[in-house]
């Protein structure tokens, strides 16, 4: 008896080892997919020149009144946005004052959200100089979907102030 369980037992190794064995040695299925090359580039990333404190200033003006800001107006900014220490803050003090204005070229509510896609394709055009990718334009449509109170205004604001529109 004791000899018929050592041989079950050996049976039982002899066999699961050459299971592992056969299923160790088994030739790996490779896979090949034939995909096709895209060069990913984002657009924003060609921009490596900054504007100096009187291009943004007068592109700014420029990009939302729609005309040249006087000589005068963009000396005394440009005078303020030296003088003051943290840009940042100046840069937004700046945009808001202009947003505000009543002379400020932009569309309703109304325009924008009948044709979110066009508004949001303008909007870039006119500050980024270039289309918005797919997942620029889908984040920004589904953010002015989503919240009802989002304005002109404040995507105007979001473009201007980011820190694409201070290269060119």
């Amino acid at each position: 008896m004791n000899l018929f369980n050592f041989n079950m037992r050996f049976i039982i190794v002899l066999m699961l080892s050459l299971a592992m064995l056969t299923s160790a040695c088994k030739k790996e299925s490779i896979y090949a997919y034939e995909l096709n090359n895209v060069d990913v580039k984002n657009q924003a990333s060609n921009k490596s020149r900054l504007k100096s404190t009187t291009e943004f200033i007068s592109i700014a003006y420029l990009d939302l009144f729609g005309t040249s800001i006087t000589n005068q107006n963009l000396n005394l900014l440009s005078l303020i946005y030296l003088s003051f220490g943290d840009k940042k803050v100046l840069e937004d003090m700046l945009i808001r004052n202009m947003l505000n204005s009543a002379q400020v070229n932009l569309p309703n509510n109304e325009t924008m959200r009948s044709n979110i896609g066009l508004f949001v394709d303008n909007s870039y055009q006119k500050f980024y100089n270039r289309s918005p990718d797919a997942l620029e334009k889908q984040f920004l449509i589904s953010t002015i979907e989503s919240n009802v109170n989002t304005t002109p205004e404040m995507v105007y604001y979001a473009l201007v102030t980011s820190n694409e529109y201070r290269y060119y």
